[in-house]
């Protein structure tokens, strides 16, 4: 059984950077689609990013792109998203995920269903 260990979060002026990290266990990350989804309160869960088994393609909401890097190391079989340029926005509690499914079938909304997913990480963008 997969499971997933988020850290990393924290609080952070607008404009600065966190790194959020997933630890997975139970199976190998290079295997799985894996990514990262967010919710604040009062509005609806958010597809941030996600990167498809082996690691072959990337993809990123509007919202983040340019200023968030979802990254893998499989020797630590952790996935990691820098985030940077950091808005008031993007507050809210981070979530990382996982499905074992093809490379082609990997993307935002899948993720925000999946069943694999971690406790979640909290990020706070104060002015």
């Amino acid at each position: 059984q997969v499971q997933l260990v988020e850290s990393g979060g924290g609080s952070v002026q607008a404009g600065g950077s966190l790194r959020l990290s997933c630890a997975a266990s139970g199976y190998p990350i290079g295997r799985m689609c894996m990514g990262w989804f967010r919710q604040a309160p009062g509005k609806e869960l958010e597809g941030v990013a996600s990167i498809s088994r082996g690691g072959p393609t990337t993809l990123y909401a509007d919202s983040v792109k340019g200023r968030f890097t979802i990254s893998q190391d499989n020797a630590e079989n952790t996935v990691h998203l820098q985030m940077s340029s950091l808005k008031l926005e993007d507050s809210g509690m981070y979530r990382c995920a996982a499905l074992t499914i093809e490379p082609g079938r990997c993307d935002l909304n899948r993720l925000t269903v999946a069943a694999t997913r971690g406790q979640g990480s909290q990020v706070t963008v104060s002015s």
